[in-house]
């Protein structure tokens, strides 16, 4: 089944209320209402209700049954207020938060956090800090989770592979590594991909010494003994991760090499350079950044991201909402 099939099936009629802070922007506006119109979400817009109608009207688009909140005059402004000074613990007095509220961002977090949406999806015309930062200081990571981490879908044909992380931590220590291989591992499964992880490096099973092979090699035997009912193996090449006949020769009593479906990189640098050099020469599409790791879930579009790419990020969100 296609990956978008198999979500579609999960999601539809189960009326899961993500929440779309950039409701004015045409894409997301576009994305929304086909969202809720195709009975796959319950769709959250926020925004001035007159400029939303004024895109809709030049558009086309119809708003019917569009949950539309405007932040600033929303009737439960002040109790959402409340819980987020609470939430920050003094960080932020309750005039700070009537201000940071007023940020569509902010505002759609804290309808995730309380419970009035159960996803979030923006980005679209806000860089990723904008849309990470609320998450990070009121959603949270999951209990035994020190960070979240990007992950991507990569996708061509009957070829689905999982790609972290791409999109986050500059340079993980080797138990935030571990964290992420776990935390991928699930994402894989959520997306109908038997998770056999890699932990790729440029050595392969002690081929060559350095600080950061030994970094990989700690985060394997974390990632393994935390999940043992996952596969996940390393330090590997990418070849020997990828290929059988270069996996017999590297690696032949690993049951990942040769048939690895998940990859983890190990840092920011080598995994956005991966998953675009198979994205533009493999032709492979990539479909995220997936974010893992949050209590609940929000996912950051791309700025360049097409009303199909909101449709389809949303319904990824969606389905994440599913996960244990």
């Amino acid at each position: 089944m296609d990956l978008f099939e198999s979500l579609t099936a999960k999601v539809t009629g189960k009326q899961i209320k993500i929440v779309f802070p950039e409701g004015a922007e045409a894409r997301v506006l576009g994305a929304a209402v086909r969202l809720q119109h195709d009975n796959l979400l319950h769709s959250i817009v926020l925004g001035d209700p007159a400029e939303i109608e004024k895109v809709a009207t030049a558009h086309q688009f119809d708003l019917t049954d569009i949950e539309i909140i405007n932040p600033a005059t929303a009737a439960n402004f002040a109790d959402l207020v409340a819980a987020f000074v609470e939430r920050r613990k003094g960080k932020n007095t309750a005039e700070q938060a009537q201000k940071m509220l007023l940020d569509g961002n902010y505002f759609g977090t804290m309808l995730v956090y309380t419970g009035l949406a159960d996803g979030m999806v923006s980005g679209a015309i806000h860089p990723t800090g904008d849309t990470v930062r609320p998450a990070l200081q009121i959603i949270k990571t999951k209990p035994g989770v020190s960070r979240t981490s990007g992950a991507f879908i990569m996708q061509k044909g009957e070829q689905r592979y999982l790609f972290s992380d791409c999109a986050i931590n500059i340079d993980p220590s080797a138990a935030e590594l571990a964290e992420i291989a776990v935390a991928s591992a699930k994402t894989a499964e959520l997306f109908d991909i038997k998770p056999r992880v890699a932990m790729l490096s440029f050595s392969t099973k002690g081929s060559a010494k350095a600080d950061v092979v030994t970094k990989v090699q700690e985060a394997t035997k974390l990632a393994q003994a935390s999940a043992p009912a996952y596969e996940i193996d390393g330090e590997m090449q990418f070849d020997a991760a990828f290929v059988p006949a270069v996996a017999q020769q590297k690696a032949p009593n690993s049951k990942v090499a040769g048939n690895a479906t998940v990859f983890v990189f190990p840092e920011l640098q080598s995994g956005n350079i991966g998953y675009k050099i198979a994205q533009r020469f493999g032709g492979f599409e990539a479909i995220g950044p997936v974010l893992q790791g949050l209590n609940k879930p929000v996912s950051d579009l791309s700025r360049g991201a097409s009303e199909e790419d909101v449709y389809k990020l949303a319904i990824i969100t969606a389905a994440q909402t599913l996960m244990d």
